[in-house]
């Protein structure tokens, strides 16, 4: 009797495929579901130090339609599912569970419709934010949404996590600038929402369970956009000023005198300031041994013509004691290099890194009481580290960059504790603009209540009640 002789390659058993990849499959078409290998390691983190598991499969829909296809089989596997933005959030909100399947909104990308009678954009929802930026200023408009991951970060992602940036103090996050939206629920089921008036109080808003709650309802598909009057420059200024009363003072009065044209108000303390402008290519306006800086400016659309009213402002507020000094740019290339000031702070975290970055918003009128008490747990309890202290502040927002942290497993918790316990005292939030996702969710009690907490997790359990919706993120 002959023997049938097999190669290895012959005897080894062949893993099975999922049921779900199967049903994936054929419905998209087995090119369009990407699995192993074939799964490109940038689908894997953001941009925190979250690590996720490793997924299932990836597909990246091109139409709503397929969104829902994808929700509706994962659905009726129980299969859990990891939406996906431009992957530029800092809270670890998009990063892959064990064993998900990672849904990709970017593949839609474009822009549905322009109607300048309405001052309305409709976009799907993976189109880059400065891809709408652009196409506003164009049709001459502004989408006032503004924050530095312009390129990259897509308006979904900026939706589902309420993202702020530096243009809030004027125009509000960016659930005051969408009228409309269209979801996919996770069977499935779409939600036409595409509002375009600015009044419609026919029942409760519905968009506004989807904005800032990290896709763990419903997948956002597409957006009916708020644009403004369009703007062609602004009116800068860097000033110092004697502390920070004096700056929740100038705030008032620049509000004020400039009848809320006030763009952006960015606060930096010292200790940013000078690492600012000690990265190579800055250039340092004012002397670094000021209490405090503030960065202003005031869009418009002739921006000349309002020069005389912004330097009669700030002249007015030298007089008054609250500004010891202040250059005011005379050109857009100096426009700029004030705003590299601000801007810096991605040159410090590659420089500092690894880095824990607090998100963090107080009360205004208590917000320089809170950062001399978290200078204070730096100095007295881990003075062996760095730290920079900056914000919006016009609405509420410090940022503080700490590092470079030792990969020990104990500094981070414990800075993190630190921190977030000062901010609870002050009533305030430990996520200002960047959202919870995976790495705020143990401190999420710190500002929010157990009954709130609770009525969270009863929206979860209705619209979501196999839980397969970016499982494991906020809650």
């Amino acid at each position: 009797m002959t023997s049938h002789l097999t190669s290895p390659a012959d005897s080894t058993p062949t893993a099975p495929t999922a049921p779900v990849v199967v049903a994936l499959q054929r419905e998209l078409g087995a090119t369009e579901v990407l699995t192993g290998d074939r799964i490109s390691p940038k689908y894997l983190k953001d941009w925190s130090d979250e690590r996720g598991g490793t997924p299932l499969a990836l597909v990246r829909p091109r139409n709503t339609q397929q969104v829902a296809q994808v929700l509706r089989i994962c659905h009726a596997h129980g299969q859990a599912v990891t939406p996906q933005g431009g992957l530029t959030g800092l809270a670890g909100g998009a990063v892959p569970s064990q064993g998900s399947v990672v849904l990709s909104l970017e593949r839609m990308s474009g822009i549905t419709a322009i109607d300048t009678g309405s001052a309305t954009m409709t976009v799907l929802a993976g189109t880059p934010l400065q891809v709408i930026q652009e196409a506003a200023q164009q049709a001459g408009f502004i989408y006032a949404l503004d924050l530095g991951a312009r390129g990259s970060c897509q308006i979904g992602g900026n939706l589902s996590t309420n993202a702020g940036g530096n243009r809030v103090i004027r125009y509000g996050m960016a659930r005051e600038l969408v009228l409309g939206l269209e979801v996919v629920l996770a069977d499935g089921t779409v939600l036409s929402m595409l509002n375009q008036m600015v009044k419609n109080n026919a029942g409760p808003d519905l968009k506004h369970l989807f904005i800032g709650s990290e896709g763990t309802l419903g997948v956002i598909t597409q957006a009916v956009l708020r644009l403004h009057p369009g703007v062609s420059g602004a009116n800068t200024a860097l000033v110092a000023l004697t502390d920070f009363d004096a700056v929740v003072q100038f705030l008032r009065h620049a509000q004020q005198s400039l009848s809320g044209q006030v763009s952006a108000f960015e606060v930096m303390w010292p200790d940013f300031y000078r690492a600012a402008i000690a990265v190579p290519g800055t250039r340092a306006p004012l002397p670094a041994h000021h209490p405090v800086y503030v960065l202003l400016d005031m869009q418009g659309a002739t921006p000349e013509t309002e020069a005389a009213r912004f330097q009669a402002m700030l002249e007015e507020a030298m007089a008054q004691g609250w500004v010891v000094d202040a250059a005011i740019a005379q050109s857009h290339a100096e426009t700029q290099d004030f705003w590299a000031l601000r801007d810096s702070v991605s040159e410090m975290l590659q420089v500092n890194a690894p880095t824990i970055n607090f998100d963090l918003s107080v009360p205004i009128s208590r917000i320089g009481n809170c950062v001399e008490q978290l200078m204070a747990v730096m100095t007295a309890r881990f003075a062996h580290l760095k730290v920079v202290f900056f914000g919006h502040v016009g609405d509420g927002n410090i940022h503080a960059v700490v590092g470079p942290i030792p990969q020990d497993g104990v500094t981070e918790h414990q800075v993190e504790e630190a921190f977030y316990a000062i901010i609870r005292d002050f009533s305030g939030s430990v996520s200002a603009e960047h959202g919870i996702g995976l790495h705020k969710k143990q401190w999420l009690g710190h500002s929010r209540s157990p009954a709130e907490m609770a009525l969270m997790k009863v929206l979860k359990n209705a619209m979501d009640p196999s839980n397969i919706l970016n499982p494991g993120k906020i809650l």
